[in-house]
């Protein structure tokens, strides 16, 4: 029986955490969890007893074959020089983002350690995650199947060369904020119209996850779907026109391309 360790609970590591429970992929006896915070780890164990906690990596690099640094991407160094002793022959997954192949490479030279570089996000706690993986690893052909098994629990994945990498994280690992933002945009619009803020907030909510669904299942080019919804001289045609004079696409475009920008000068730190 294979063993999961994730270090770091926070709401990456624990949404991978219920998501790879949530879908059966793995039982709680065969996650062992370790995190900084004591307070994390006691409100985990109420909601989740049979997760094995421990209060040091050390002794959760013991109990696994594989374990995910799911810190903050500057603690990441700190973490493998804390647990370097006992990598050896573990398969290391970081989902830091800033953190290259090379410097995974460089900062886990001489421990007997794979790794495996990947770009997951927090949907991943609903089912419903989007997570690339680094086509340039060396994980065994077991355990990167074992790996894109984690990510596949908990949503889609796709497996990309690493130079596509900044541009994942701002399609898609940083995205869900821009997406939380517009969903309490519509709702506040519609609480302004007068309706109640719970009913707002899911009927916004509700809306996004449709449209989603749509352009994933009818393969049809965003555009169209829009253009479906765009009556001649209706509602919906004045939105878009006022969404297009307040440069609402070239915002969404900048905006991820500053976060890519970021990713790209996080890696060379």
């Amino acid at each position: 029986m294979r063993k999961l360790g994730l270090i770091g609970a926070g709401n990456m590591g624990s949404a991978i955490l219920r998501g790879v429970l949530d879908a059966g992929y793995l039982k709680q006896n065969q996650i062992v969890v370790c995190d900084a915070s004591r307070r994390k780890m006691e409100e985990l164990s109420k909601e989740l007893p049979s997760v094995v906690y421990c209060d040091n990596p050390a002794d959760l690099l013991a109990q696994v074959d594989m374990v995910i640094l799911a810190v903050k991407p500057h603690f990441i160094q700190d973490v493998i020089d804390e647990i370097r002793e006992e990598l050896n022959g573990k398969a290391v997954i970081s989902i830091a983002a800033g953190w290259t192949v090379s410097m995974l490479a460089e900062a886990l030279e001489n421990t007997g350690a794979s790794y495996l570089r990947v770009m997951p996000n927090t949907p991943a706690m609903v089912g419903e995650g989007m997570t690339a993986l680094c086509d340039d690893s060396n994980f065994s052909r077991d355990d990167f199947a074992f790996a894109k098994g984690i990510f596949d629990a908990v949503g889609r994945t796709v497996i990309l060369p690493e130079r596509l990498f900044d541009g994942v994280i701002a399609i898609s690992g940083s995205s869900p904020a821009y997406v939380f933002m517009m969903i309490e945009a519509m709702a506040d619009a519609g609480v302004k119209e007068g309706l109640p803020r719970s009913c707002a907030y899911e009927m916004a909510a509700q809306a996004v996850l449709g449209s989603a669904l749509m352009v994933l299942q009818s393969g049809t080019h965003p555009a169209s779907l829009k253009d479906a919804v765009c009556s001649p001289g209706g509602t919906t045609i004045e939105a878009v026109e006022e969404l297009e004079r307040k440069g609402f696409r070239a915002a969404v475009m900048d905006a991820m391309g500053a976060c890519a920008a970021k990713s790209r000068e996080m890696s060379r730190k």
